[in-house]
């Protein structure tokens, strides 16, 4: 036994759409409402697509969020450190200014250098960290 018939009527604009729809081979009028039936009745196999782009939007809203949290984490802490530098370091006589300043420059460009070494490999201190959260299963 077949498809039982129906009759349809439908406004000129989307009998045109229609009609431009199915002028592709391999593509019936049939075909096409049949679809959009299901896809009405049947909505999980419309928003398949859509759910799974909102959940890969959660996920990334969760990674923003952890990733947000981490550099406040930083930023703290270096606040922090530089906090107690400031506080419990004494202060350099007059005379011996200079050779402190030349001293601090040259130990400022060492320590730029090893950032940009970390960074440039790849293995830092976050990395380690990273690398033994992952291991432990903890968050930090």
């Amino acid at each position: 036994m077949g498809k039982p018939r129906l009759n349809l009527r439908l406004r000129a604009d989307l009998l045109r759409k229609l009609e431009d729809a199915t002028r592709r081979p391999g593509l019936t009028k049939n075909a096409v409402i049949e679809q959009a039936l299901e896809e009405y009745f049947e909505p999980a196999i419309r928003y398949g697509l859509e759910e799974r782009l909102l959940r890969r939007l959660d996920d990334f809203e969760v990674r923003q969020g952890e990733i947000e949290r981490d550099v406040a984490t930083s930023l703290e802490a270096l606040g922090q450190f530089i906090l107690y530098w400031l506080t419990r370091t004494d202060p350099i006589p007059a005379g011996e200014r200079e050779i402190a300043h030349a001293l601090g420059q040259k130990r400022f460009d060492h320590f730029i250098a090893q950032v940009a070494r970390k960074l440039i490999d790849g293995d830092g201190l976050a990395k380690k960290i990273i690398d033994v959260d992952e291991t432990s299963g903890r968050t930090l």
